[in-house]
């Protein structure tokens, strides 16, 4: 078969140690890249570029973020979209109040924003844990809306509650058009998921799993407890925070409370848990789960219908899509329930075995 490493020899740690050290995983790798930036802004449409592929990569980064929390931290959140929110609340306003303020620089400081209100919300873990910690990082979700509602300040006392997020302008060129906004998306997540790529293998990552998979052992060999939880909110919400700056600049346009609802932490809880909990890949196949998979199924729901002649309802197809959609979910968590990712590597490993997959 093509995907074997059978010649590939690692004669430094340098090698073994390397990201993709299989040659056809780099080749891989490569083909995705290129096709993310080069193919897919040729050949695809305004609608796909705006509807599916932003909210795709922005969801991607919101999960990347929380699955550091919750899946190589082992820390329970509920609270994604608040932080999204702040960081969406927090780069409006680096924008509105410091004149010629880069829009990436106010981005990073979104983000820097929400980490530390991470950390503020993250103070709990040192106490509680579990489903505990998950309901104190619920009040977040919560408290932070209604304290964007309340005080006018952060939406520069906006009379019709509209707060429309500033045009994007980067070196003097304005980013008016679907290609390019999801070009600087891409650009964006794809650095993120380098970083986070990298930082999980680094020491703070393995510290991360050792208090993830036994917080006493950790601490007796001489991880110090306080500072590695509280570094995970701050690096989850800072990814978070960049998440719903890019969700409120790059796709909604304005920076409204209501768009980061507790529905849309369940939902990125839900790519993280489908995608593969303490896995890079994992939050990027839960986010195109959890995103493509409904419209895929309207899809297909309404061409069988017009096929078999049903002439269903609009609010029985939508449905039957909601019935469709968690039976899928159930069904994968089933059968692996360390999600895609892990069927992935499974697959993998058959075919470095082939013809002899055990």
């Amino acid at each position: 078969m093509f995907y074997r490493e059978a010649g590939q020899f690692k004669t430094t740690y340098a090698a073994d140690q390397a990201l993709f050290p299989i040659r056809q995983d780099r080749y891989a790798m490569l083909a995705i890249v290129a096709i993310a930036f080069v193919g897919i802004p040729l050949f695809s449409s305004n609608y796909w570029l705006t509807a599916l592929l932003i909210p795709f990569l922005v969801f991607s980064l919101a999960s990347l973020g929380l699955n550091i929390l919750t899946g190589y931290a082992g820390q329970l959140s509920l609270g994604t979209a608040a932080f999204m929110a702040v960081g969406a609340v927090a780069a409006y306003n680096f924008q509105l109040r410091i004149p010629g303020m880069p829009i990436l620089l106010s981005f990073v400081l979104g983000g820097g924003t929400a980490a530390l209100v991470g950390i503020l919300f993250g103070l709990p873990s040192l106490r509680i844990k579990g489903f505990y910690l998950a309901v104190a990082t619920l009040a977040a979700q919560f408290f932070i809306p209604w304290l964007v509602t309340k005080v006018g300040w952060f939406s520069n006392y906006s009379a019709s509650g509209v707060i429309t997020a500033q045009p994007i302008v980067i070196f003097g060129q304005a980013l008016d058009t679907p290609r390019e906004k999801y070009l600087l998306v891409l650009c964006i997540v794809a650095l993120m998921a380098l970083l986070a790529k990298n930082l999980v293998r680094s020491r703070i990552g393995r510290a991360w799993m050792a208090v993830r998979d036994m917080d006493v052992a950790a601490e007796v060999i001489g991880i110090r407890i306080l500072r590695t939880k509280l570094i995970a909110f701050a690096v989850s919400s800072f990814y978070c925070g960049v998440a719903g700056a890019l969700y409120a600049f790059a796709y909604l346009g304005s920076v409204e409370p209501d768009g980061f609802n507790l529905d849309l932490s369940f939902r990125i809880l839900f790519m993280v848990i489908v995608g593969g909990v303490g896995s890079i890949l994992g939050s990027f196949l839960g986010a195109a789960f959890i995103t493509l998979m409904p419209i895929l199924l309207d899809v297909l729901l309404t061409a069988g219908s017009h096929a078999f002649n049903l002439n269903l309802e609009p609010g029985v197809t939508s449905m039957m899509q909601l019935l469709v959609f968690g039976a899928l979910i159930i069904f994968f968590l089933i059968v692996e329930p360390h999600g895609l990712a892990r069927l992935w590597q499974i697959t993998k490993e058959k075919l470095r075995l082939w013809p002899f997959p055990y």
